[in-house]
């Protein structure tokens, strides 16, 4: 390898450490509690259904808190790389650098500007609809929020590790409340009853098409929404706005691309499997996608939910251009989801 690994770990993780000093916040009590419980399973190389000692994780809660509260003149490390050092959010000019050797490197802002960094082994590279797609393998370094898929500019980033995990919480919730529905119906189609682990790690591998697919839905909603939206969402400052706006994002993305390529492969497996991502304030502000999924359920087949998907998104995208183009509308939206919503 012909850089210094163990100075650029050190650096980005220090940007790591650094935005949860500043972000942690942002969760509620309960989240933040989840987060940090399943962040500390990550970081002691626990088992994703591993139950750590109470006890030790306070302690370790504790220690990490009095870190961040450390860093609060700090500011961010430029990363160390052969050429020199970089912009920690250049994510193209680092992994230029480091891809050649086998690594991959992220960077971007998520919900409420937080920060985003990890850093992992490049484990595969792909392209699909002319979008580079790759993929990290065992990650070495990130911070508590570990999406497992993103869009870095034109390129789809998977997360293998953190989709393992998320799913693994994803059970475990699901386990506590002994629920029937769509993720009974997924985890059962992956054979979780049997084999827990084993069957969580397909489930992982088979619906990481999934994951692609509304990421190359929110790659053609952007070009749909424009520099409008960008510049909307980089100037906005009122956290309930930008739920929805994602909110809203979110559906316009999943009804451009993500279910119609499901509905049309015929995916009952994974199509359950993003019925059971289908909660809070998008299945509020999409009702009538709620009714055409009772109806596929009841046997009744896909017409109802291809209707229902395709008439959708003259809606979303009339309300996203909306919201971008008029902040009074989105901060009505905001207040009064109805207003909105698609029955």
């Amino acid at each position: 390898m012909s850089l210094a690994l163990g100075p650029l770990l050190e650096a980005v993780q220090e940007n790591c450490h650094l935005s949860d000093a500043r972000h942690a916040q942002d969760l509620t009590l309960c989240n933040y509690l989840l987060a940090m419980r399943e962040y500390f399973r990550w970081e002691h190389d626990l088992a994703g259904d591993a139950m750590p000692p109470r006890g030790a994780v306070s302690e370790w809660i504790a220690e990490r808190e009095a870190l961040w509260d450390s860093l609060a003149e700090a500011d961010w490390r430029a990363l160390p790389l052969g050429d020199g050092p970089a912009d920690p959010f250049d994510v193209d000019a680092v992994n230029a650098a480091l891809m050649p050797e086998g690594l991959l490197y992220g960077a971007g802002r998520g919900r409420f500007g937080k920060p985003h960094f990890f850093l992992a082994d490049l484990a595969s590279r792909e392209h699909r609809d002319g979008i580079e797609v790759v993929e990290a393998g065992c990650e070495y370094v990130r911070d508590i929020d570990a999406a497992p898929a993103v869009l870095q500019g034109s390129r789809i980033v998977l997360r293998r590790e953190a989709f393992e995990r998320w799913l693994w919480l994803r059970a475990e919730a699901w386990e506590a409340r002994a629920a029937e529905g769509d993720l009974a119906a997924a985890l059962e189609a992956y054979g979780f009853g049997a084999e827990r682990g084993t069957a969580l790690a397909r489930m992982a591998q088979a619906e990481r098409e999934t994951l692609i697919l509304h990421e190359l839905g929110e790659l053609e909603a952007g070009r749909l929404l424009g520099e409008p939206w960008e510049r909307f969402m980089d100037g906005n400052g009122d956290r309930r706005v930008e739920i929805t706006a994602r909110a809203v994002r979110d559906l316009l993305a999943d009804a451009l691309v993500t279910l119609p390529r499901l509905l049309e492969r015929g995916a009952g497996p994974s199509l359950h499997f993003w019925f059971a991502t289908f909660s809070g304030l998008r299945r509020e502000l999409f009702p009538g996608l709620e009714t055409a999924r009772e109806a596929w359920n009841a046997g009744q087949g896909t017409g109802r939910l291809r209707e229902v998907v395709a008439a959708s998104r003259d809606h979303w995208l009339r309300v996203g251009r909306e919201i971008a183009r008029d902040g009074h509308a989105a901060r009505r939206y905001a207040r009064e989801p109805a207003l909105i919503a698609l029955p």
